[in-house]
């Protein structure tokens, strides 16, 4: 399926001037004041295609030069189980991963596939350069099964603790390499690693937050809801790690009013955290635009706690200029928290009112969404869309078989500079 590259330029938002798009750019090149850079698209109304454009059915919104084989895009639907067992009359659901009866099959189960796609469709297949993603799981399991299926080169950096994350119905091709931070370390050993590739020439980052594709791609989830329920949400919920969701989410809700047809109200964002590890939710409380600080060791030792290890981003994008900071304060929004148990707990009762299996992030966000429906937080008559993130897993596996995928190279967790740089020349060669 082919679609016309979408026309958009880009805008900084710390100081709202606006410029072309003239490659793989992750900040303004014209300024010096630190925030986000935002898509800004021709086309102010958008217009939906048919499901069988999959995630390309937004293309509207997304920065796209292409559209690739494989995507689905995230389905709402409103709830009758859940909602009733909440006393919830407006609760609508936005799911991402596997559930064909609704119409849906993400390989990976999780709504990282709306990112790949997107950012993938970006980027330009001439340019000889070898995408780096830095991952504690889900995002690469993502952007590996679209850089197979596609044949786009790509190196993972992934925790080894986390390799149980990077499981696949059909084995991955050799576009796609694969190096771990030694058992021990967490996101951001897998970051530094990251960090120190795109050092060298033939590897480009893919940005993280700063990439506008991955932020649109990710606001999908707030096109379908808002599209399917005919006006703007007024609550969102969703886990967090680095909020890059949470901030999509509230970059799509500004172009949906400016739209028209949605109507002109901005939605509270609702992000949770995991408990014991919740950086975001200890510097919002304080009010403060800054990230609190913490000892690294003691964070290792809470990521290792948490069951929903996606969540455990140690530098977030919350304090820049179009950050989560903004986001949550624009949107009058508020960070709450859910430990193990809630979490599991409510993945239960999920499965059971609504009949499918769903990620333990997505057991955090509907642990917060119990807990607000249950104290007050929300009207029981409000407009609540609730975005599940990852679902259907356990059924995808039964029905599948699994392959896992290997590391190519394993570095310590302080590794040295010129080692990884030696290595990682050969690796594509």
């Amino acid at each position: 399926m082919t679609i016309n590259p979408t026309k958009y330029k880009l805008m900084s938002v710390a100081t709202g001037n606006i410029f072309d798009d003239t490659g793989w750019l992750l900040d303004s090149p014209y300024d010096d004041k630190p925030g986000l850079i935002r898509a800004v698209y021709e086309n102010k109304q958008i217009n939906v295609k048919t499901s069988d454009h999959g995630l390309y059915r937004y293309s509207d919104w997304l920065p796209v030069q292409k559209a690739l084989k494989g995507s689905f895009a995230p389905i709402t639907y409103k709830s009758e189980g859940l909602a009733n067992k909440l006393g919830l009359s407006n609760l609508y659901i936005t799911f991402s991963g596997y559930w064909p009866e609704r119409g849906i099959e993400m390989p990976t189960c999780s709504f990282k596939e709306t990112e790949a796609y997107s950012v993938c469709g970006r980027k330009d297949d001439h340019d000889g350069k070898v995408l780096v993603v830095a991952s504690a799981g889900n995002t690469a399991r993502a952007f590996a099964r679209v850089c197979s299926d596609n044949n786009i080169p790509l190196l993972l950096c992934v925790p080894e603790d986390n390799l149980s994350a990077l499981w696949f119905s059909k084995p991955i091709n050799d576009y796609v390499k694969l190096i771990v931070s030694r058992s021990g370390g967490d996101y951001f050993d897998a970051i530094h690693l990251s960090n120190l590739a795109v050092e060298m020439d033939m590897y480009v980052p893919e940005g993280g937050a700063k990439n506008v594709a991955r932020r649109d791609g990710m606001a999908t989830t707030m096109l379908s809801a808002t599209t399917f329920i005919g006006e703007i949400p007024e609550y969102y919920f969703q886990a967090v790690g680095s909020g890059t969701g949470a901030v999509a989410a509230w970059e799509a809700n500004l172009r949906l009013i400016e739209d028209g047809r949605f109507g002109k109200r901005k939605m509270k964002l609702m992000v949770s955290q995991n408990q014991p590890f919740h950086p975001i939710y200890d510097a919002w409380k304080e009010g403060s635009r800054q990230m609190l600080i913490f000892n690294d060791d003691t964070a290792r030792k809470q990521v290792e706690e948490m069951d929903a290890k996606v969540l455990s981003n140690r530098k977030p994008p919350y304090p820049p200029a179009g950050g989560l900071y903004d986001a949550l304060t624009d949107s009058k929004g508020d960070v709450l928290l859910a430990n193990n148990k809630e979490a599991a707990d409510a993945a239960k009762l999920f499965e059971k009112t609504e009949g499918i299996d769903i990620h333990p992030a997505a057991g955090v966000a509907t642990a917060s969404l119990i807990k607000a429906a249950n104290e007050g937080l929300v009207e029981k008559n409000a407009i609540i869309m609730v975005n599940i993130t990852g679902g259907g897993e356990e059924r995808f596996k039964a029905e599948n078989k699994v392959f896992y995928l290997k590391p190519d190279l394993v570095f310590d967790l302080d590794p040295d500079a010129e080692e990884v740089h030696g290595k990682l020349l050969r690796l594509f060669g």
